[in-house]
């Protein structure tokens, strides 16, 4: 028990409750902080098993609420779209990239804090370009989870409804990211030993999060979720 493991502990607990109230923003705040302990690689490996763990153990309680013909048509155009962010990897310069990305997000998050709502339907083409556009982003700058969020949150539908969106999608999504990172040697046995040690202390904090969540309001649950997409933005564009 190293002052690093420690300090790690501390940051997944504190991801935890942020996954069990807003659904998302878990990975967000773990990977700056576990790179410099951990490294890039092992970081991403122990940020994917525990948040498929907890997706799993989520998954059940709110299935019923998912949009599963918006989020599994968004989710199967990031499946397909990944390999594609990890091809353009190799020739893009994703720097400046990123902060373009990171700049658009915060802006949009910015907006939708003023109340501004989508009035129109998910129609299917919009859907399957957000999420080829998040599946791209994933691999391309590891900031895919924000489109997805502006697009849910600016709509007019429910807390309950976008966190159980969220859920269903990181289903799919991160299902996804294992088979490509088994297939290329990148998910390793270390990952995984320091993710069994985080996956309870984060499950624990998550359960509290959910409950947390079930006692919030509708008001409550767009500032905090829209928090973390700024947030998002903003360590986009300074890292």
């Amino acid at each position: 028990m190293t002052p690093e493991i420690i300090f790690a502990f501390v940051v997944a607990a504190s991801a935890g409750l942020m996954r069990g109230f807003a659904g998302v923003g878990s990975g967000m705040l773990m990977a700056p902080f576990f790179v410099h302990t951990f490294g890039p690689v092992q970081t991403i490996g122990m940020i994917i098993l525990i948040e498929i763990v907890a997706t799993a153990l989520l998954l059940p309680s709110v299935h019923k609420e998912i949009q599963w013909r918006t989020i599994g048509l968004m989710g199967l155009a990031a499946a397909a779209a990944m390999p594609v962010g990890s091809w353009l990897l190799v020739t893009l310069e994703t720097p400046s990239l990123q902060f373009g990305v990171s700049l658009l997000v915060a802006a949009s998050a910015l907006l939708l804090m003023t109340g501004w709502r989508y009035e129109g339907a998910k129609r299917p083409l919009a859907t399957f370009g957000v999420g080829a556009v998040s599946g791209l982003l994933m691999a391309l700058t590891s900031l895919g989870n924000p489109p997805v969020m502006l697009y849910l949150l600016s709509s007019r539908d429910s807390a309950a409804t976008n966190r159980a969106n969220f859920t269903g999608y990181f289903a799919i999504t991160l299902a996804t990211l294992i088979l490509l990172m088994s297939f290329k040697g990148l998910l390793t046995w270390e990952a995984a030993r320091l993710a069994g040690m985080m996956i309870p202390v984060f499950l624990m904090t998550t359960w509290i999060g959910s409950k947390l969540f079930r006692q919030s309001s509708e008001q409550m649950y767009r500032r905090v979720a829209l928090g973390i997409l700024f947030l998002a933005g903003l360590y986009g564009m300074i890292r």
